[in-house]
C-alpha cells in the first residue's frame, strides 16, 4: 500500500533548506526547541505587516481567509471556481502535502497577481525561494500565476499619521527568478519529505545554525554540557562548528595552535588559568573620571510599522531613560516614563537635559546612547545644541571593561549582562519579574500603551519596566564601582 506523502508548509520546506536536521526535530521533537524572543518578536512584526498589506491592497469586497485546516482549502477553493473578482488575503492551497497561505492575490486579466509580504527591508536570497515554493503550488494546482513580486519594508517611509501607510511596502516583480528555481523545489520537497520520515539526520553545527533564521534547537544540538561551552570562544560560528566536528566541546578542550584570533587566544588563556584578568587600565581610566557622574541609559522601540507621525520603520525611538547621578558620597536615581499613547520624545529630551546639567561625564555601555541622542538632534533642531553637548560628555564603559577585564564565566561576552554576574554576584537580571532584557521592554512599552490593555495590566507594565531600565543604570555604577 502506497505511503501518504508528509504533510509540509512552506515553513518547513525553508526549514529544510536551513538545515535537514531543523525540519525532522520540529516534527518529532519540537519540546527540544526554545524560541528566543527576538524570533517571537519577528512573528508579531510580520502580523503587523501583514495587517497594513491587507488595508494597502483591500477593497471593500475584499476577502481574507480564516486560518482552519477543516476549512480553508475549501473556502479557498470555492473563492476561485465562482470566478471571484476580488483580492483574497490569506488563500490556501496544497499540492503533493505542500501547504501554502498566499499573502496577497489580486485578479488579474485571466489570473492572479501574488504579492510575499516580508517585513525585511530587501530581498533575500530565501524569500526568492520561498516564492518559488509557493508559486509552484498554486500553478499546480491549476491557478494561472501572472506574476509573483515580493513587498519588502521601504525604510525611507515617513509616516505621516491618520493610519496612512501608502509607500510603505516596496514591489519587487520576482517572477523570472522564480520560474528559473522551480527544479530546485523539486529538489527540496525529497530532502524535506526524507527529514520527517527518515531517521534524524547527523548535521554538524555551524553557520547555518542562524542563517537565514536562528534555529531554536540551537541549545540542543550546540554542546552545553560543560563548564565552559566552546561557544565562549567568540567568533564565527563556521569556525567554532568545525571546533565541534573535532570533538572539541569544552574551551579547556581546543588546541591553542588552531585560534588565530587575538580575542580566543585571550579567552582561552584566561580560562585556562581558572581566575578573572584584571589590568590595571580600567582602574585608571575609571577612577580618573571628575564628578558628578551621570549614568544614562535608553530604553527604545523600532516598530516596524511606524506609530507615530513623523517616524520611519525601524527607527529606534526613545521611549525612557534611567539616570543614577553619582556625586562624591552621594547616589540618587531620576526617570522618564511616558505610558500616555503620545509621542513621548520631546518631552523626553528636555527632562534629560534638564537633569543631566552642563557638566560632569555622561557614562554609558556600548556606544547604542550616543545613536539616540543623534536620532533626537535629527528630530529636534531647537535641542540640538544642548543635545550636542550632553554628547561631548559621553563616555563608553564597555572598551574600557572589554580592554582591562575578562572572567571565565563571562563566556567570551563583554555584555554588561555577562560582566555583572562575575563582578556584583548580588545583583541579578534574573531576579527582575516580567522584563529582563531589551526585546521585552520595547514589547512591553508597546503593550502598555495599546488599546486593549486594562488599569492593572498597563499599572504591571510600568513596574516591571522602571525596574528594568533603572537596574542598567545600578548595573553600571555596580561595574565602576568594582574598578575604582
Amino acid at each position: 500500500m502506497a505511503t501518504r506523502a508528509p504533510y509540509l508548509s512552506k515553513s518547513r520546506l525553508i526549514s529544510a533548506w536551513q538545515c535537514p536536521k531543523k525540519l525532522h526535530l520540529e516534527k518529532h521533537f519540537p519540546e527540544l526547541g526554545d524560541v528566543s524572543a527576538q524570533t517571537e518578536s519577528l512573528f508579531e512584526s510580520g502580523h503587523r505587516v501583514g495587517a497594513v498589506a491587507q488595508a494597502l491592497y483591500g477593497t471593500a469586497d475584499s476577502v481574507e481567509v480564516a486560518f482552519d485546516f477543516k476549512t480553508m482549502l475549501a473556502e479557498t477553493q470555492a473563492l476561485i471556481e465562482r470566478g471571484a473578482d476580488l483580492p483574497i488575503f490569506e488563500a490556501s492551497f496544497r499540492y503533493e502535502g505542500v501547504l501554502v497561505r498566499v499573502d496577497v492575490m489580486l485578479p488579474d486579466a485571466d489570473g492572479w497577481r501574488v504579492i510575499e509580504v516580508k517585513s525585511s527591508t530587501s530581498v533575500k536570497d530565501y524569500h526568492v525561494l520561498d516564492c518559488a515554493i509557493q508559486d509552484w503550488v498554486l500553478r499546480n494546482s491549476g491557478i494561472n500565476v501572472t506574476s509573483i513580486s515580493l513587498a519588502h519594508i521601504n525604510n525611507q517611509f515617513v509616516y505621516l499619521g491618520d493610519n496612512n501607510y501608502e509607500g510603505l511596502l516596496l514591489e519587487n516583480d520576482l517572477t523570472d527568478d522564480v520560474r528559473r528555481l522551480e527544479p530546485r523545489v523539486v529538489e527540496l520537497l525529497a530532502k524535506a519529505r526524507a527529514a520527517v520520515t527518515g531517521p534524524i539526520l547527523e548535521v554538524n553545527v555551524g553557520a547555518q545554525c542562524n542563517s537565514p533564521y536562528e534555529c531554536q534547537f540551537i541549545g540542543h544540538c550546540w554542546p552545553g554540557d560543560t563548564r565552559y561551552p566552546i561557544t565562549g570562544l567568540g567568533g564565527s560560528k563556521a569556525k567554532l562548528g568545525n571546533f565541534v566536528a573535532l570533538g572539541y566541546h569544552d574551551i579547556l578542550d581546543v588546541d591553542e595552535s588552531c585560534l588565530t584570533s587575538a580575542t580566543q587566544q585571550r579567552i582561552y588563556r584566561v580560562t585556562c588559568k581558572g581566575e578573572p584578568e584584571i589590568l590595571d587600565g580600567a582602574h585608571q581610566a575609571l577612577t580618573a573620571l571628575p564628578y558628578p557622574r551621570y549614568y544614562l541609559d535608553f530604553e527604545t522601540i523600532g516598530p516596524v510599522v511606524p506609530i507615530w507621525k513623523g517616524t520611519r520603520p525601524f527607527q529606534a525611538i526613545p521611549v525612557q531613560w534611567s539616570v543614577h547621578i553619582e556625586d562624591e558620597g552621594s547616589l540618587r536615581h531620576e526617570e522618564f516614563l511616558d505610558l500616555s499613547g503620545e509621542p513621548p520624545m520631546r518631552a523626553l529630551a528636555e527632562r534629560l537635559i534638564a537633569v543631566l546639567g552642563d557638566r560632569g561625564p555622561v557614562l554609558m555601555y556600548t556606544n547604542y546612547e550616543l545613536q539616540v541622542i543623534n536620532n533626537l538632534i535629527e528630530m529636534f533642531d531647537d535641542l540640538a545644541d544642548s543635545l550636542r553637548a550632553i554628547v561631548a560628555r559621553l563616555f563608553d564603559l564597555h572598551p574600557v571593561v572589554k580592554d582591562n577585564y575578562y572572567h571565565p564565566d563571562m563566556l567570551g561576552s563583554w555584555s554588561i549582562k555577562a560582566v555583572l554576574p562575575c563582578i556584583a554576584p548580588q545583583l541579578s537580571y534574573a531576579a527582575l519579574d516580567g522584563i529582563k532584557e531589551g526585546t521585552a521592554a520595547s514589547e512591553g512599552f508597546l503593550e502598555a500603551i495599546g488599546p486593549g490593555v486594562d488599569v492593572a495590566r498597563k499599572a504591571e507594565l510600568r513596574g516591571q519596566l522602571l525596574r528594568y531600565c533603572k537596574f542598567d543604570t545600578e548595573a553600571m555604577v555596580a561595574i565602576v564601582r568594582f574598578f575604582s
